[in-house]
This record gives C-alpha cells, sequence and structure tokens, in this order.
C-alpha cells in the first residue's frame, strides 16, 4: 500500500516512533511579481503543501522530486532556516524554528550548492573552528576526524584552503564537517553533487558504513538516483509540495507501472514470441525484446520461453527509475484549464 495515502504518518514509525515528524506542515511565500511600470502584484506560491510523514530514529530515506517540488524548503524547515506557514513539524521532539540552537547540536546538514566551510582557510583549520563552536570534547573530535580523514580520503587536503579545492574535495571536506558532532540526524541535500564516479562510490560506501555503525538517520535529496538505490531502503517521492509517494524503492515500479525488459537471443528468426503478460516490443533478426510487470518475478517467463522455443542466451534489463518518475509526476501534476 502507498503510504502517501494516509499523509506517510504510517511509513517510517518503528519500533523507535517517529524520530522526524512532519504534520500538515505548509510553507507559503508571498511573490510580488511587477504588472506595468509602477504597479506590481503580489501572489502567493505554496512551496509545501500539508506534507505529513514521519522517520524512524536510523532509518535512511531518499527524498526525491523535480526541481521546484519542494525538496529544499522541506530541509530549511526541518533544520530551522526556514519557518513553516502552518501545520506541525519536531526533530527529535525539538521544534526546530524555536530551538534552532538547541537542535544544531543533534543534526548535521550538508547543501550541496553551498559550503560551511571557510573560503581562504585551510581545510583543517574549519574543522578546527567547528571543534571549538560545537564543544566537541577534545578525543571525540579527534577519533571522528581521524575517521572522517580516512575514509573520505582527505589526508593530502587538510593544508588546503578551501578555494583551491574542486566541487568533489569540498564535498567530501563538507561531509565530513558535518559530522564532527556526532549528530543523530544527517540531512543531505545533492551531496554528490560534482562527484566523480570513483568519490560517488566512495561517499555512498561511507553513508552506509555510518549508518550501520552509529545508527545516524539520514535523509537524502538528491538527482542522482543511483544514491538513492545504493544507500536507502525507501524513497518519499515529493511533486508541487505534496508527498505522491512513500514507501520501498522496489514499490516505486509499481506506483510507475514501469515494466522490465527480457532480451532474448534465439537458434533462428521466429515469430514474435507470445507469452503473456509479457509483449514483444521490439524484434531484430533472432533477437527480441520481450516487456513484462516490473513487479513480477522473471522466472516463470524465462522458464516457459526456455522449454518452448531454441534459446540461445538471454538477459533481464531494469527499468529506467527515472523513467518511472517522470511518468508519475506527470501522472500527478494538475491540469491547466484552457
Amino acid at each position: 500500500m502507498n503510504a502517501a495515502a494516509d499523509g506517510g504518518r504510517t511509513a517510517g514509525a518503528g519500533a523507535g516512533g517517529g524520530f522526524i515528524e512532519l504534520d500538515r506542515v505548509e510553507k507559503v511565500f508571498a511573490v510580488r511579481r511587477r504588472t506595468g511600470l509602477l504597479r506590481s502584484e503580489r501572489r502567493e506560491v505554496r512551496a509545501v503543501d500539508a506534507l505529513s510523514f514521519t522517520v524512524a530514529r536510523g532509518e535512511m530515506v531518499g527524498y526525491i522530486g523535480p526541481n521546484g517540488a519542494g525538496k529544499s524548503t522541506t530541509v530549511k524547515m526541518l533544520t530551522g532556516i526556514l519557518t513553516p506557514s502552518g501545520g506541525r513539524l519536531r526533530v527529535a521532539g525539538i521544534d526546530p524554528a524555536r530551538e534552532r540552537t538547541r537542535l544544531a547540536q543533534r543534526i548535521g546538514v550538508v547543501f550541496g550548492q553551498r559550503t560551511t566551510l571557510w573560503w581562504d582557510l585551510p581545510l583543517i583549520d574549519s574543522y578546527r573552528l567547528m571543534h571549538r563552536m560545537y564543544r566537541i570534547p577534545r578525543a571525540r573530535y579527534r577519533e571522528n576526524l581521524d575517521r572522517c580523514v580516512e575514509l573520505l580520503e582527505l589526508g593530502d587536503l587538510l593544508d588546503v584552503p578551501v578555494r583551491q579545492l574542486s566541487l568533489g574535495q569540498r564535498m567530501r571536506g563538507d561531509i565530513a564537517a558535518a559530522l564532527l558532532h556526532d549528530p543523530e540526524v544527517l540531512y543531505l541535500d545533492e551531496p554528490t553533487i560534482g562527484l566523480d564516479v570513483v568519490s560517488k562510490a566512495r561517499v555512498r560506501e561511507f553513508l552506509r558504513d555510518l549508518n550501520a555503525e552509529r545508527g545516524t538517520t539520514v535523509l537524502l535529496t538528491t538527482h542522482d538516483l543511483q544514491d538513492i538505490e545504493q544507500v536507502c531502503s525507501r524513497v518519499m517521492v515529493i511533486d508541487h509540495g505534496r508527498l505522491v509517494y512513500d514507501g520501498p524503492l522496489a514499490g516505486l515500479h509499481e506506483a510507475g507501472g514501469s515494466e522490465r525488459v527480457l532480451v532474448v537471443d534465439l537458434e533462428r528468426e521466429l515469430p514474435p514470441i507470445e507469452a503473456p503478460p509479457a509483449r514483444v516490443v521490439r524484434v531484430e533478426g533472432p533477437r527480441q525484446w520481450l516487456a513484462f510487470p516490473a513487479a513480477q518475478s522473471a522466472a516463470p517467463l524465462v522458464a516457459r520461453i526456455a522449454a518452448e522455443h531454441p534459446l540461445v542466451d538471454l538477459s533481464v534489463r531494469e527499468p529506467d527509475i527515472e523513467a518511472v518518475i517522470a511518468r508519475m509526476y506527470a501522472a500527478t501534476a494538475p491540469v491547466t484549464p484552457p
């Protein structure tokens, strides 16, 4: 069942209860638009609309949606940077807007487009400043710093001014900075932007290890769906400020009506294979492509084709999750009246 159907409040409520809780949260911005030389009109933009969900302590959740869907606005409300226009929001029992300083000791934040590091200082100096700002005990600071430096491979970068770091190096530095004070929850807004394939793999592995070893709760927003596939077991999809899906990653395929493709190589050219509910979508000589619902196992289809046709080889192609989400967006997009 799609948890978004009941406002998303049932998903993620594990034995530890909701560590992050949103109940019909709204955020409305007032925008002025010029309509003439001396005239302008005021209108309201609803960035987040009656958004409800819970995240249990220790969960790793992907939070995805198109540009302008409300992802970053949600994260900013969760950190206390923005105040909700309505609804109720709590992180570890704390109202972020009212107790932002208290909450800061328990959360870590990485915004891919912005840095928390001091631009003209060597990377290590930023870490030393955070050591003092967060009043981190010396032994704990040293342990966390050594661990981040090793796992994120920052050893050769510590004495380099931040302005001289590449985007990928700076992102790794920002992730380390967000973890020095042992936050209970980590918000990551596009954390792998600008990273090469190797760096992305390193960051993903680091996040999995962090969650496994320390039980850190992670809320990840990204346009790179491989981040979600490799890090998160649960995904929430937001569009036009509303939750349109909340559940396991595999359920996205069913919700979006996605299909897998079985590529069959036969000994010779034959008429299109008939094996409902699969259907042939392409034929090139002895090779045929059969689409079938992604939620179904490929095993019965493979067994049937192998028993009835002269089979040489086959492979299964997984659906493109980006296409699945695009179909979900199209299905939930508001219709513009003529």
